[in-house]
This record gives structure tokens, C-alpha cells and sequence, in this order.
């Protein structure tokens, strides 16, 4: 008898009794070697749930792996939940049975999967279970998660959600959030377990500065509601917390009214120093209210490495790319700044003269600014545009030895002449995006778990990689990066953090370690929850 049919037969007789999960037989369901310990042969379920587990290998792979395609985990279940009380009780009877038991069971939740080291799955293979939160999608159709508040001022948003569904659903009222992440196929709880940041992060803060309430399962299975003001230690713990205090199934978040079109801007700089200077000045008007800001920031580098377009944007004209690379041939490296300035029906008489009058005066190469204009969807959604570009050519699906940084503006001249001259250009094997662009500190608040440097503004470094069949060479280059900023003394912080000891842990999270630590003893106290970032297992 296979499994699912042992465990619905058992249910349906139990009349309220836990059936029994035989672990041993999952193991061979999944076809894996790994033994199950002992005294996990016979573990008792709650019937609600006994039947939502999948152990066959169509649920278990891709569990087991993601965007990253570098670590691969196996669960010895996947609960594919209808209700967000089926991931309570699930996480309930796991904390129980740690409470009881000297086998340590783990229970990690799964958005789109788009974290590179395996954050999202199971601590070690055979050692928990993963909750596919994209079932809960599929039982509320699609964007029926999102609800708007009838006066426009924020959204109810299922914490398995995908920002694009957010922005449809939003739209629909004339409305929008503020904050974004450059790919949006990825889902609300996923970005706000980390930060959520693209280039409105100067302006309009990261996305977890943009929520008003939670809901969250916490790691003993209760269902919490929380607030700045109520229940506030688990709400300011869980923004940017890494999934470790609990599993968001709903956020309150800031809307805005939409606008309808972007102007579009890429300037091109030789010289690192003009290149940050001009960004630091732009990003110094960044009142929510002010017209004269922009909405968006971002710059990147350039280099003879892959294409002038990468899979983030297509920009550049063909017409020009004969002139760009003639530049990258006598500079080894370009830098492009990319900004953007939304407008409306109201905004659309004066919006090309705001953005003149920002961008002038700016020390770019002359000649070299390009520009569009575009639909407000299509800005927001131009990587997915490229991502279906790569998997019609079976390039997307690859291993993407990332390395997110955040790096003090003291030391950012100190980096490039480091790292972008000297490590990238030595190695000269870099494929893929690399992003640099600033943020301001008091647009983050520090009572939540992220965590930045100390200055009040600082750079976010983004080597998005994408590689073969061996990505070693990356991940040497990245283990180079860091070497190179400790020996230097540059204080960086990881985001989308990977460490694989509890002491880089506790020099990650600095001052706010002991606090990180309270909050993991009274929300999770058996430290089931996210395994995957590999803090506490």
C-alpha cells in the first residue's frame, strides 16, 4: 500500500485519533539512502493534515532544490497546505514532538524558491518537513490573496503572494505599492523574511518599512497578529528576520496611488568617483512627497564580459553598442547609472522638465544617456520579460552563485579599486549583472532584524552570477570578495545571507545578536523554523 493512500485510509477510520507516519516507508517512497533515525519510525499526525503530505519524488524535488541549483536538501514530506491552519497545526505537532523528543524534526516554508544557498529547504536532508506555500496560492486563485482597503491606504496580503499578483491586483483600484524588488515573481512573505530592496529603496525604504501589520505563524504553531503595537517584539523581529521567528501568511502593506508611465534614463560613467558622487546627490532628494525626486536608483557595471544587455534589461541600441565597446576597451570598466521618474495624466505636462532639471549638471560620459518610456508595468516587470527570453533558450535554469553585499560609502572607492579593478578584472570571468547602487539608513528602521552598516548611507554590491556546469570558479571569486574586505577592514554586511558557523553568524547580526537570539528562545524555542539559513542547526 503506498503511503498517501495508508495515511487517507487511516485518517478517514481514526475519527479523531493521529494516524501513524511511518517514516521508513517515506524514506523509500522518496528513493533516497539516507536512514532515518530510529526512534523516528513511528510518529504521530494529526489526521487535518495526514493527507495534505506528499512523499512522492514529484514533490520532493523541488523541494529539495532551488534558484540557486547549488544545494540540494530532501525533505521527508512536503505539505501541500489549504488553510493557513493547516501550516499552524503542522508546526504545532512538530514543536510538540521536539518538546518530547530527542529527534529534532525542522519545518521550512517555500515560496517561488528563489534563494541561491538553500535558505528555503530543510536543514539536512531527511530532517523536516517543507510547507509549499504556493498551494495556499493555487486554493485562493492566484491574486484572490490580495485585498485593498476600500479608502486605498494599504493591502491584506497573503504571505504566499507574488508581488506581480500584488501589482495586478492593486492596479485594478488606481493603487500601488512603493517599494519594490527587481523580480517580482517571487513572493511577499519570501522578500519580507530578508528586506525587499531595488532602486526605490532610497526614497521609499525597503518593503518590510512599508508594512503596517503581520500575521504570522510563530514556531510553537500559534497564529499571532502583529503590530508596531501590538505584539511589536515578534512583528519588528520577524522584518527581516530570515524565517526564523515564524512563517508570514499575511502582511498590511502601503499603497499609493499608481502612476500610469516611467521615463526612463541610463547615463554611462568612466570614472568610479563621478559615478557615486552623482549617485549620492540624487539620492539626497528622497522625501516621499518631494516632486523633484526621483523613484528610482540603481547602477551596475560594465564590462567586456556577456552581453551589453543582460538578462535585468535590454537597453542599449544596437546603434551605439560599437561606441560603448570601444569605451570598455579603454577603461576595462564602464559604470551605468540607471534612473527613472514615474508620471500620471496629472504629472505628464512637467515630468520631462523635472527629470532635466535632476539630471543636469551630472558628470556622465557626454553623449551617452539613453532613454524610454514606458508602461508602469512594464518598468516593474522588465526582468521576467528577460527570464522568459532565457528559458525559451535553456538558459535559466542554471547554478547562480550569488554574493549580495552591503558596504559602508567610507569604504566604496576603497572597494571598487579592490574588487571591480582588481578581483573582477583579474579573474575576468564574470557573468551576469553586477549591481552598485546607495540607500539611505534612516529610511530603514532598526528595531527590525536586517541588517545594514552603521553609516548613513551605504552601497548595496550585487554579483549575480549565473554559470555552467562549474560555478567553483564563482564561488572562489566571491570567497576572494570577502577575504579581501576582512583583511582590509571593510565592514560589510551579507544580504541574503550565507554562513555556514554560529560565530559568522553572531559578527553578522553585531549588537543585535542577543536580541536576535531572545526572540528566537520565546518565538521558536525548539529552533524548527528555516533550518535552511543554517543559524541555530
Amino acid at each position: 500500500m503506498s503511503l498517501m493512500r495508508y495515511l487517507s485510509t487511516s485518517s478517514s477510520t481514526s475519527s479523531n485519533f493521529m494516524v501513524i507516519f511511518i517514516i521508513t516507508h517515506m524514506i523509500s517512497t522518496i528513493g533516497t539512502t539516507t536512514k532515518p533515525p530510529s526512534t523516528m519510525n513511528n510518529i504521530l499526525l494529526p489526521p487535518t493534515i495526514s493527507t495534505k503530505l506528499r512523499t512522492d519524488p514529484e514533490a520532493i524535488k523541488p523541494a529539495s532544490q532551488d534558484y540557486g541549483n547549488i544545494v540540494n536538501r530532501n525533505p521527508i514530506a512536503v505539505l501541500y497546505p489549504t488553510s493557513v491552519s493547516d501550516i499552524a497545526t503542522l508546526t504545532k505537532f512538530v514543536y510538540n514532538n521536539n518538546v518530547n523528543s530527542q529527534t529534532k524534526l525542522y519545518v521550512a516554508a517555500k515560496g517561488c524558491g528563489h534563494s541561491v544557498r538553500g535558505q528555503a529547504m530543510v536543514g539536512v536532508s531527511g530532517s523536516g518537513v517543507v510547507v509549499e506555500m504556493m498551494s495556499l496560492r493555487r486554493w485562493c486563485g492566484g491574486g484572490g490573496g490580495v485585498v485593498v482597503d476600500g479608502r486605498g491606504f494599504f493591502a491584506d496580503v497573503s504571505g504566499e503572494q507574488m508581488w506581480i499578483d500584488v501589482l495586478h491586483a492593486t492596479l485594478a483600484h488606481g493603487l500601488s505599492p512603493v517599494s519594490w524588488t527587481d523580480y517580482l515573481h517571487i513572493t511577499v512573505g519570501g522578500t519580507l523574511s530578508n528586506a525587499g530592496i531595488s532602486g526605490q529603496t532610497f526614497r521609499f525604504g525597503p518593503q518590510i518599512s512599508n508594512v503596517y501589520e503581520l500575521d504570522v505563524v510563530t514556531g510553537k504553531g500559534n497564529l499571532v497578529t502583529c503590530s508596531k503595537r501590538n505584539n511589536s517584539e515578534l512583528f519588528y523581529a520577524v522584518l527581516g528576520g530570515l524565517g526564523q521567528f515564524g512563517i508570514i501568511t499575511r502582511a498590511r502593506i502601503t499603497l499609493e496611488p499608481a502612476p500610469k508611465r516611467v521615463k526612463w534614463v541610463r547615463l554611462l560613467y568612466n570614472d568610479f568617483s563621478s559615478f557615486t558622487r552623482d549617485q549620492e546627490l540624487l539620492i539626497a532628494f528622497n522625501g516621499r512627497e518631494e516632486s523633484n525626486a526621483l523613484d528610482y536608483l540603481e547602477g551596475s557595471l560594465i564590462t567586456n564580459q556577456g552581453s551589453l544587455n543582460n538578462w535585468r534589461s535590454s537597453f542599449f541600441p544596437k546603434s551605439h553598442f560599437k561606441q560603448i565597446t570601444s569605451l570598455i576597451k579603454q577603461h576595462d570598466i564602464l559604470y551605468s547609472l540607471e534612473v527613472a521618474k514615474n508620471y500620471d495624466d496629472h504629472t505628464i505636462a512637467t515630468v520631462d522638465k523635472e527629470l532635466n532639471e535632476l539630471l543636469k549638471g551630472l558628470s556622465y560620459v557626454p553623449g551617452f544617456k539613453f532613454g524610454k518610456d514606458v508602461s508602469y508595468v512594464e518598468f516593474l516587470d522588465r526582468v521576467h520579460n528577460q527570464e522568459l527570453k532565457l528559458q525559451s533558450q535553456g538558459l535559466w535554469e542554471v547554478h547562480h552563485p550569488w554574493l549580495n553585499l552591503f558596504i559602508p560609502k567610507s569604504r566604496i572607492i576603497d572597494f571598487d579599486l579592490g574588487v571591480f579593478k582588481g578581483i573582477l578584472l583579474k579573474r575576468n570571468i564574470t557573468t551576469g549583472p553586477v549591481l552598485v547602487y546607495p540607500m539611505n539608513r534612516n529610511k530603514w528602521d532598526d528595531r527590525m532584524s536586517a541588517i545594514i552598516p552603521d553609516e548613513e548611507t551605504f552601497y548595496t554590491v550585487g554579483f549575480l552570477h549565473s554559470s555552467g556546469f562549474n560555478y567553483q570558479d564563482y564561488d572562489d571569486q566571491n570567497k576572494e570578495i570577502l577575504s579581501f574586505c576582512d583583511k582590509n577592514g571593510i565592514r560589510v554586511k551579507q544580504y541574503l545571507p550565507h554562513y555556514t558557523n554560529k560565530e559568522n553568524w553572531i559578527k553578522h547580526f553585531g549588537s543585535k545578536w542577543k536580541n536576535f537570539l531572545e526572540s528566537k528562545e520565546k518565538f521558536d524555542p525548539e529552533m524548527i523554523l528555516s533550518p535552511g539559513q543554517r543559524i541555530f542547526q
